[in-house]
Protein backbone atom coordinates (compact mmCIF):
# COMPACT_ATOMS: atom_id res chain seq x y z
CA UNK A 1 0.00 0.00 0.00
CA UNK A 2 1.34 3.42 -0.95
CA UNK A 3 1.32 6.02 1.82
CA UNK A 4 2.16 9.73 1.83
CA UNK A 5 5.11 10.68 4.02
CA UNK A 6 6.90 13.88 4.99
CA UNK A 7 10.63 14.08 5.75
CA UNK A 8 11.90 17.10 7.66
CA UNK A 9 15.34 18.39 6.76
CA UNK A 10 17.61 21.36 7.33
CA UNK A 11 16.97 24.59 5.49
CA UNK A 12 18.77 24.64 2.18
CA UNK A 13 19.16 20.86 1.94
CA UNK A 14 15.70 20.11 0.58
CA UNK A 15 16.80 19.30 -2.99
CA UNK A 16 19.73 17.21 -1.80
CA UNK A 17 17.40 15.24 0.52
CA UNK A 18 14.87 14.80 -2.30
CA UNK A 19 17.53 13.19 -4.49
CA UNK A 20 18.54 10.90 -1.65
CA UNK A 21 14.92 9.82 -1.11
CA UNK A 22 14.54 9.08 -4.81
CA UNK A 23 17.68 6.93 -4.68
CA UNK A 24 16.07 4.94 -1.85
CA UNK A 25 12.96 4.29 -3.95
CA UNK A 26 10.60 7.13 -2.98
CA UNK A 27 8.02 8.29 -5.53
CA UNK A 28 6.03 11.51 -5.92
CA UNK A 29 8.98 13.35 -4.38
CA UNK A 30 8.39 17.06 -3.83
CA UNK A 31 10.86 19.27 -1.94
CA UNK A 32 9.28 22.08 0.10
CA UNK A 33 10.64 24.50 2.69
CA UNK A 34 12.64 22.48 5.29
CA UNK A 35 11.12 19.22 4.11
CA UNK A 36 10.29 16.76 1.37
CA UNK A 37 6.93 15.20 0.58
CA UNK A 38 7.12 11.69 -0.85
CA UNK A 39 5.23 8.43 -1.14
CA UNK A 40 5.99 4.74 -0.77
CA UNK A 41 5.12 1.56 1.08
CA UNK A 42 5.99 0.40 4.60
CA UNK A 43 9.28 -1.07 3.42
CA UNK A 44 10.32 2.33 2.07
CA UNK A 45 9.39 3.97 5.40
CA UNK A 46 11.66 1.55 7.23
CA UNK A 47 14.40 1.88 4.63
CA UNK A 48 14.46 5.69 4.77
CA UNK A 49 14.76 5.65 8.56
CA UNK A 50 17.56 3.11 8.37
CA UNK A 51 19.48 4.59 5.44
CA UNK A 52 18.88 8.34 5.15
CA UNK A 53 21.95 10.41 5.91
CA UNK A 54 20.27 13.78 5.35
CA UNK A 55 16.77 13.97 6.85
CA UNK A 56 15.80 14.64 10.47
CA UNK A 57 12.48 12.84 10.81
CA UNK A 58 10.00 10.87 8.73
CA UNK A 59 6.41 11.78 9.56
CA UNK A 60 3.32 9.78 8.63
CA UNK A 61 0.29 12.12 8.35
CA UNK A 62 -2.84 10.54 9.85
CA UNK A 63 -5.35 13.42 9.93
CA UNK A 64 -5.92 16.96 8.72
CA UNK A 65 -8.42 18.72 10.99
CA UNK A 66 -10.00 22.14 11.43
CA UNK A 67 -8.36 24.08 14.26
CA UNK A 68 -9.58 27.67 14.32
CA UNK A 69 -9.34 27.77 18.12
CA UNK A 70 -8.51 25.62 21.13
CA UNK A 71 -12.02 24.19 21.46
CA UNK A 72 -12.23 23.12 17.84
CA UNK A 73 -8.73 21.64 18.00
CA UNK A 74 -9.61 19.61 21.10
CA UNK A 75 -12.94 18.36 19.71
CA UNK A 76 -11.48 17.28 16.37
CA UNK A 77 -8.51 15.53 17.95
CA UNK A 78 -10.95 13.73 20.26
CA UNK A 79 -12.86 12.57 17.18
CA UNK A 80 -9.91 10.47 16.00
CA UNK A 81 -9.74 6.82 17.08
CA UNK A 82 -6.43 6.91 18.95
CA UNK A 83 -6.68 3.25 19.88
CA UNK A 84 -5.38 2.52 16.38
CA UNK A 85 -2.09 4.24 17.17
CA UNK A 86 -1.30 3.73 20.86
CA UNK A 87 -2.51 1.98 23.97
CA UNK A 88 -2.69 3.41 27.51
CA UNK A 89 0.36 1.40 28.59
CA UNK A 90 2.56 3.32 26.15
CA UNK A 91 4.09 6.72 26.86
CA UNK A 92 3.25 9.70 24.69
CA UNK A 93 4.64 13.06 23.63
CA UNK A 94 3.17 15.73 21.37
CA UNK A 95 5.30 18.26 19.49
CA UNK A 96 3.61 21.21 17.82
CA UNK A 97 4.81 23.71 15.22
CA UNK A 98 3.01 26.60 13.60
CA UNK A 99 0.41 29.03 14.92
CA UNK A 100 -2.70 30.96 13.94
CA UNK A 101 -4.59 33.91 15.41
CA UNK A 102 -6.13 31.92 18.26
CA UNK A 103 -3.58 29.17 18.69
CA UNK A 104 -0.47 31.29 19.02
CA UNK A 105 1.50 29.24 21.55
CA UNK A 106 2.81 25.87 20.41
CA UNK A 107 3.12 24.46 23.94
CA UNK A 108 -0.55 25.25 24.66
CA UNK A 109 -1.64 23.68 21.35
CA UNK A 110 0.37 20.54 22.10
CA UNK A 111 -1.27 20.40 25.54
CA UNK A 112 -4.75 20.58 24.00
CA UNK A 113 -3.92 17.71 21.68
CA UNK A 114 -2.45 15.61 24.47
CA UNK A 115 -5.49 16.27 26.69
CA UNK A 116 -7.89 15.21 23.96
CA UNK A 117 -6.01 11.95 23.46
CA UNK A 118 -5.66 10.95 27.13
CA UNK A 119 -9.26 12.01 27.92
CA UNK A 120 -10.44 9.64 25.19
CA UNK A 121 -8.29 6.87 26.66
CA UNK A 122 -9.69 7.41 30.15
CA UNK A 123 -13.28 7.35 28.86
CA UNK A 124 -12.70 4.14 26.90
CA UNK A 125 -10.35 2.17 29.18
CA UNK A 126 -10.26 3.88 32.55
CA UNK A 127 -6.54 4.55 32.21
CA UNK A 128 -4.28 6.78 30.11
CA UNK A 129 -0.82 7.16 28.63
CA UNK A 130 1.84 8.98 30.61
CA UNK A 131 3.87 11.77 29.02
CA UNK A 132 7.56 11.15 28.45
CA UNK A 133 9.42 14.09 26.95
CA UNK A 134 12.76 12.25 26.76
CA UNK A 135 11.87 9.03 24.97
CA UNK A 136 8.16 8.44 24.43
CA UNK A 137 6.88 5.22 22.90
CA UNK A 138 4.64 7.20 20.58
CA UNK A 139 5.57 10.66 19.31
CA UNK A 140 2.93 12.79 17.62
CA UNK A 141 3.74 15.80 15.48
CA UNK A 142 1.16 18.55 14.98
CA UNK A 143 1.59 21.37 12.49
CA UNK A 144 -0.85 24.28 12.52
CA UNK A 145 -1.13 26.38 9.38
CA UNK A 146 -4.04 28.75 8.97
CA UNK A 147 -7.17 27.12 10.38
CA UNK A 148 -5.94 23.56 9.77
CA UNK A 149 -3.83 21.18 11.82
CA UNK A 150 -1.98 18.24 10.32
CA UNK A 151 -1.41 15.40 12.78
CA UNK A 152 1.37 12.91 12.05
CA UNK A 153 3.05 9.98 13.71
CA UNK A 154 6.80 10.46 14.04
CA UNK A 155 8.33 7.21 12.79
CA UNK A 156 11.86 8.25 13.73
CA UNK A 157 11.43 9.09 17.41
CA UNK A 158 14.68 10.91 18.07
CA UNK A 159 15.96 13.03 15.19
CA UNK A 160 17.79 10.90 12.63
CA UNK A 161 20.87 13.08 12.95
CA UNK A 162 21.44 11.29 16.25
CA UNK A 163 23.19 8.25 14.83
CA UNK A 164 24.07 6.92 18.27
CA UNK A 165 27.84 7.30 18.04
CA UNK A 166 28.26 10.66 19.78
CA UNK A 167 28.84 9.98 23.50
CA UNK A 168 31.78 12.39 23.27
CA UNK A 169 30.96 15.79 21.82
CA UNK A 170 33.06 18.84 21.13
CA UNK A 171 32.06 22.38 22.03
CA UNK A 172 30.34 23.08 18.70
CA UNK A 173 29.84 19.79 16.83
CA UNK A 174 28.28 19.57 13.39
CA UNK A 175 25.02 17.68 13.17
CA UNK A 176 25.66 14.35 11.50
CA UNK A 177 23.11 15.17 8.79
CA UNK A 178 24.91 18.40 7.92
CA UNK A 179 28.27 16.62 7.86
CA UNK A 180 26.85 14.06 5.40
CA UNK A 181 25.40 16.89 3.30
CA UNK A 182 28.77 18.68 3.19
CA UNK A 183 30.38 15.52 1.82
CA UNK A 184 27.75 15.38 -0.92
CA UNK A 185 28.07 19.09 -1.70
CA UNK A 186 31.84 18.66 -1.94
CA UNK A 187 31.38 15.87 -4.46
CA UNK A 188 33.31 13.45 -2.26
CA UNK A 189 32.96 9.77 -3.12
CA UNK A 190 34.50 6.82 -1.26
CA UNK A 191 37.20 6.33 -3.93
CA UNK A 192 38.75 9.75 -3.10
CA UNK A 193 41.15 10.22 -0.14
CA UNK A 194 39.56 12.44 2.52
CA UNK A 195 41.10 14.77 5.09
CA UNK A 196 39.62 16.92 7.85
CA UNK A 197 42.45 18.94 9.47
CA UNK A 198 40.14 20.53 12.09
CA UNK A 199 38.23 17.39 13.01
CA UNK A 200 36.88 18.32 16.46
CA UNK A 201 34.83 15.35 17.64
CA UNK A 202 35.28 13.64 14.29
CA UNK A 203 31.84 13.91 12.71
CA UNK A 204 32.95 14.61 9.13
CA UNK A 205 35.49 11.79 9.08
CA UNK A 206 33.07 9.34 10.72
CA UNK A 207 30.29 10.17 8.26
CA UNK A 208 32.77 9.69 5.40
CA UNK A 209 33.84 6.31 6.79
CA UNK A 210 30.26 5.16 7.34
CA UNK A 211 29.47 6.01 3.73
CA UNK A 212 32.68 4.46 2.41
CA UNK A 213 32.09 1.01 3.88
CA UNK A 214 28.33 1.19 3.40
CA UNK A 215 27.16 1.30 7.01
CA UNK A 216 23.49 2.22 7.32
CA UNK A 217 23.46 5.34 9.57
CA UNK A 218 20.50 4.03 11.57
CA UNK A 219 22.09 0.75 12.66
CA UNK A 220 23.13 2.04 16.08
CA UNK A 221 19.89 3.60 17.34
CA UNK A 222 16.21 3.05 18.13
CA UNK A 223 13.18 4.25 16.15
CA UNK A 224 9.68 5.34 17.11
CA UNK A 225 8.09 3.02 14.55
CA UNK A 226 9.31 0.02 16.55
CA UNK A 227 6.57 0.83 19.11
CA UNK A 228 3.71 1.08 16.64
CA UNK A 229 0.89 -1.50 16.76
CA UNK A 230 1.47 -2.39 13.10
CA UNK A 231 5.26 -2.69 13.37
CA UNK A 232 6.42 -5.49 11.09
CA UNK A 233 9.28 -7.00 13.04
CA UNK A 234 10.14 -9.55 10.37
CA UNK A 235 10.37 -6.92 7.61
CA UNK A 236 12.52 -4.70 9.83
CA UNK A 237 14.79 -7.62 10.72
CA UNK A 238 15.22 -8.48 7.04
CA UNK A 239 16.21 -4.90 6.18
CA UNK A 240 18.68 -4.70 9.08
CA UNK A 241 20.21 -8.06 8.15
CA UNK A 242 20.54 -7.02 4.51
CA UNK A 243 22.17 -3.74 5.58
CA UNK A 244 24.75 -5.58 7.69
CA UNK A 245 25.51 -8.08 4.93
CA UNK A 246 26.31 -5.42 2.35
CA UNK A 247 28.88 -3.64 4.50
CA UNK A 248 32.45 -3.71 3.22
CA UNK A 249 35.41 -4.65 5.38
CA UNK A 250 37.79 -1.93 4.21
CA UNK A 251 37.71 1.65 3.01
CA UNK A 252 38.04 2.21 -0.71
CA UNK A 253 40.38 5.18 -0.10
CA UNK A 254 42.00 6.39 3.14
CA UNK A 255 40.31 8.81 5.53
CA UNK A 256 42.42 11.14 7.68
CA UNK A 257 41.39 13.36 10.58
CA UNK A 258 43.63 15.62 12.63
CA UNK A 259 43.31 18.32 15.26
CA UNK A 260 45.78 20.33 17.32
CA UNK A 261 43.84 19.51 20.50
CA UNK A 262 44.63 16.06 21.92
CA UNK A 263 41.31 16.04 23.81
CA UNK A 264 39.46 16.41 20.50
CA UNK A 265 41.36 13.50 18.97
CA UNK A 266 40.48 11.39 22.00
CA UNK A 267 36.81 12.31 21.54
CA UNK A 268 36.96 11.50 17.84
CA UNK A 269 38.47 8.09 18.56
CA UNK A 270 35.80 7.35 21.18
CA UNK A 271 33.02 8.30 18.76
CA UNK A 272 34.52 6.24 15.94
CA UNK A 273 34.80 3.22 18.23
CA UNK A 274 31.03 3.24 18.81
CA UNK A 275 30.54 2.26 15.17
CA UNK A 276 33.67 0.12 14.96
CA UNK A 277 35.60 2.60 12.82
CA UNK A 278 38.48 3.34 15.18
CA UNK A 279 40.85 1.26 13.03
CA UNK A 280 39.51 2.63 9.74
CA UNK A 281 40.11 6.37 10.26
CA UNK A 282 43.68 7.61 10.66
CA UNK A 283 43.50 10.07 13.59
CA UNK A 284 46.49 12.27 14.44
CA UNK A 285 47.07 15.08 16.90
CA UNK A 286 48.68 17.65 14.64
CA UNK A 287 48.83 21.43 14.47
CA UNK A 288 48.08 23.19 11.20
CA UNK A 289 51.73 24.24 10.87
CA UNK A 290 52.77 20.58 10.77
CA UNK A 291 50.11 19.49 8.28
CA UNK A 292 51.28 17.84 5.06
CA UNK A 293 49.27 15.98 2.41
CA UNK A 294 49.02 12.28 3.30
CA UNK A 295 48.40 11.32 -0.35
CA UNK A 296 49.06 12.90 -3.75
CA UNK A 297 45.45 13.99 -4.30
CA UNK A 298 42.24 14.10 -2.30
CA UNK A 299 39.50 16.27 -0.86
CA UNK A 300 39.70 18.39 2.27
CA UNK A 301 36.45 19.27 4.05
CA UNK A 302 36.69 21.15 7.33
CA UNK A 303 34.61 23.18 9.73
CA UNK A 304 37.08 25.47 11.53
CA UNK A 305 35.90 27.81 14.30
CA UNK A 306 34.33 31.01 12.97
CA UNK A 307 33.90 33.09 16.07
CA UNK A 308 30.21 32.47 16.80
CA UNK A 309 30.55 29.93 19.56
CA UNK A 310 34.19 28.86 19.57
CA UNK A 311 37.18 31.21 19.42
CA UNK A 312 37.45 34.92 18.92
CA UNK A 313 37.27 36.48 15.46
CA UNK A 314 40.41 38.54 15.94
CA UNK A 315 42.52 35.60 17.05
CA UNK A 316 41.10 33.44 14.24
CA UNK A 317 42.27 35.76 11.45
CA UNK A 318 45.81 34.43 11.57
CA UNK A 319 44.52 30.85 11.72
CA UNK A 320 42.54 31.30 8.48
CA UNK A 321 45.51 32.99 6.79
CA UNK A 322 47.74 30.11 7.82
CA UNK A 323 45.19 27.61 6.56
CA UNK A 324 45.17 29.30 3.14
CA UNK A 325 48.98 29.34 3.03
CA UNK A 326 49.29 25.67 3.99
CA UNK A 327 46.71 24.61 1.42
CA UNK A 328 48.33 26.67 -1.35
CA UNK A 329 51.92 25.67 -0.65
CA UNK A 330 51.54 21.98 0.24
CA UNK A 331 48.29 20.63 -1.17
CA UNK A 332 48.64 21.03 -4.92
CA UNK A 333 46.36 18.58 -6.71
CA UNK A 334 43.81 18.60 -3.88
CA UNK A 335 40.42 20.29 -3.60
CA UNK A 336 39.58 22.03 -0.33
CA UNK A 337 36.25 23.00 1.19
CA UNK A 338 35.94 25.28 4.21
CA UNK A 339 32.62 25.85 5.98
CA UNK A 340 32.42 29.30 7.54
CA UNK A 341 29.73 31.47 9.05
CA UNK A 342 31.92 34.57 8.98
CA UNK A 343 32.58 36.30 5.64
CA UNK A 344 35.46 38.32 7.04
CA UNK A 345 37.27 35.19 8.17
CA UNK A 346 36.59 33.53 4.82
CA UNK A 347 38.41 36.38 3.10
CA UNK A 348 41.49 35.75 5.26
CA UNK A 349 42.10 32.42 3.48
CA UNK A 350 43.52 34.47 0.66
CA UNK A 351 42.74 31.98 -2.11
CA UNK A 352 40.40 32.38 -5.07
CA UNK A 353 37.20 30.37 -4.58
CA UNK A 354 35.87 28.25 -7.41
CA UNK A 355 32.45 27.96 -5.75
CA UNK A 356 30.58 29.50 -2.81
CA UNK A 357 27.75 27.22 -1.69
CA UNK A 358 25.17 28.62 0.78
CA UNK A 359 24.53 26.29 3.73
CA UNK A 360 22.74 26.66 7.07
CA UNK A 361 24.41 25.34 10.22
CA UNK A 362 21.29 25.24 12.37
CA UNK A 363 19.83 28.73 12.03
CA UNK A 364 23.19 30.28 11.17
CA UNK A 365 23.71 31.14 7.47
CA UNK A 366 27.11 29.82 6.34
CA UNK A 367 29.06 29.36 3.13
CA UNK A 368 30.92 26.29 1.95
CA UNK A 369 33.97 27.73 0.19
CA UNK A 370 35.56 25.61 -2.54
CA UNK A 371 39.21 25.94 -3.54
CA UNK A 372 40.89 24.17 -6.45
CA UNK A 373 44.53 23.87 -5.39
CA UNK A 374 46.95 23.94 -8.32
Amino acid sequence: MTTAYFATTARGLEDLAARELESLGAVEVQPVFTGVKFSGDKQLLYKVNLWSRLVFRVLVPIADIASKNAGELYDNVAGIDWGKYLNPNQTLVVHCTGTNGSLNHTHFSALQIKNAIVDQQRQQTGTRSSVDKEWADISINAHIEGDRCTLSLDSSGESLHRRGYHPAMGVAPLKETLAAALLDLAGWTPDIPFLDPCCGSGTLAIEAALKSIGVAPGLYRRFGLENWPDFDRQLWSELVTAAKQQQKEELTAPIFASDADKAMIDQSYTNASFCHLEDKIQFTCESLEDLYPPTDTGIIVCNPPYGKRVGDVETLRSFYRLMGDIFKQRFRGWTAFILTGNKELGKQVGLRTSARIPVYNGSLPCTLLKYELY
